[in-house]
Parts: structure tokens; C-alpha cells; sequence
């Protein structure tokens, strides 16, 4: 299938915690995703700043709508937040390439901060294959915690945050460490620094999800180019954004 150009309609808006907002899109460019971890690339506006598009995870979609959770960070999504119900967004969807060996027995999810959005779709396809998913999410505090309750609708989870205000004080491989679950696979998402830890201490049979700053999103500019141990370059917009964890060069 190839990937879709064009408008989706903002049909909803909420901010979940501060500067965190999830927006819904309605329209039939939400038909072109085909697996959970593909994203979205979005023209904020059509004045020449911001020129470039905004690359985000897509949290939740169907047929017709797509669910987007994203952070205020910078004068792109400052705009985005302040966009109302009924306003178009010019989209490419479709891109990158998501999670795969989605039929496992056993799998661990592993969301870190804005990592854990596309979690939540993979946590509900997993669930629907019969697999046994259990969730981890980390974040910085309590006041930062966002989807708990919609994972925990679907499957166990571990909350823990780095000043343990709220589920376990420390990272999400701590909890991994700590507890002896069931994992013929695990996938994850999350800063760079996490996933590097993942992929130094469970190497093999891993999925990480990396975020890259990116120009044009479909492998033409070379922008997000990444060093992996099987080849001398992948570009995280195309051969991306999900890795598997034996081909990860860690950082440091």
C-alpha cells in the first residue's frame, strides 16, 4: 500500500497533563497505516516557518481516525496545541516501518515518557493475537503520567517514575530487572538513553523505536541517517523507526 497525502479533520482535543495533548484525526488517510509504530508527518502550517513538517507517533488508529498524543516543545507544536475542532491538517501517513513478530506468547511493552504513545495500539494488537503483554512505563514524576488507566484496561503494567512519586522508584529496566516477567519478545520506545540501556542489557530479541529529527520523512533527504552493526548507514524515516535491538550501536 502506498503511502497518503492529504487533509484529516481535528475532531478532537484534550491536554492530558501539562503540555501534553492527545488530538484525534478524522479521515481516510487513517486506512494507510499498516502496523502499530508507523508515523505521521504533519504541515503545521502554510506560512514558510515552521517550513519543515512534524514527524509524531501515532498512539491509536482505525479505518477513519488516528490518535496522536504530543508534547509543547518548541513554536511547531505550540501551534499544533492551539489548533480548534473542525481545522484540517495537511498529513503524510503511512511512513516508516512498525512492529513486526506481533505473534509471540509472551511480550513486554516498554513505553518511556512521549515513547509511550505507540505502545498503547501495539499493546491492543498483541492482546488480540493471544499474546500475553504485560506494559512498563516510565516517567518522570506523577504529574507527568499519562494512559495509565487505558493500559491498565488492557493488560498488567508497571508505572515507574524516577523520583518514585508514584509505582516504582527508578527506570523501566529497573522494573524489568526486578521482576520475573514473562518475555519471548519485548518492544520499546522512548528517549535514546533508555533504549540504549535496553539494548546493552537485552540485546537479542528486541524491537526499540527510535525518535530522530527529520527533513522530508520518506528517505529522500538523509537527515535521520543512523550507524547500525548490519549496514553502514539506516535512515529512521524509511528502514526506521523501529530497529531490532542486536543491531543497535549504543552510544557512550
Amino acid at each position: 500500500m502506498t503511502n497518503y497525502q492529504g487533509n484529516m479533520t481535528i475532531v478532537s482535543k484534550r491536554e492530558l497533563v501539562k503540555d501534553v495533548y492527545e488530538m484525534i484525526l478524522e479521515g481516510d488517510g487513517a486506512s494507510y497505516i499498516r502496523a502499530p509504530g508507523q508515523f505521521i508527518n504533519i504541515k503545521i502550517n502554510d506560512s514558510l516557518q515552521p517550513y519543515l513538517r512534524r514527524p509524531m507517533s501515532i498512539c491509536d488508529y482505525d479505518e477513519n481516525h488516528i490518535t496522536l498524543i504530543f508534547r509543547v516543545v518548541g513554536e511547531g507544536t505550540k501551534i499544533l496545541a492551539a489548533k480548534h475542532i473542525g481545522e484540517q491538517l495537511d498529513c503524510l501517513i503511512g511512513l516508516g516501518n512498525g512492529f513486526v513478530d506481533l505473534d509471540k506468547k509472551s511480550a513486554v511493552v516498554i513505553g518511556g515518557g512521549l515513547g509511550v504513545p505507540p505502545m498503547y495500539k501495539l499493546a491492543k494488537e498483541l492482546v488480540k493475537n493471544g499474546t500475553k503483554v504485560t506494559a512498563i512505563l516510565g516517567f518522570n514524576s506523577v504529574s507527568d503520567v499519562f494512559y495509565k488507566e487505558k493500559f491498565e484496561q488492557i493488560c498488567p503494567t508497571y508505572i515507574a517514575t524516577m523520583d518514585g512519586s508514584i509505582g516504582y522508584k527508578g527506570t523501566v529496566v529497573d522494573v524489568l530487572e526486578n521482576h520475573q516477567l514473562e518475555m519471548e519478545v519485548y518492544y520499546s520506545c522512548g528517549p535514546e538513553k533508555m533504549l540504549d540501556a535496553l539494548a546493552l542489557k537485552y540485546p537479542e530479541n528486541g524491537y526499540l523505536s527510535f525518535e530522530a529529527r527529520m527533513g522530508c520523512g520518506f528517505g529522500a533527504c538523509m537527515g535521520c541517517s543512523c550507524k547500525v552493526k548490519t549496514k553502514p548507514y539506516k535512515r529512521i524515516c524509511v528502514e526506521g523507526p523501529v530497529l531490532l535491538s542486536s543491531e543497535v550501536i549504543v552510544n557512550g
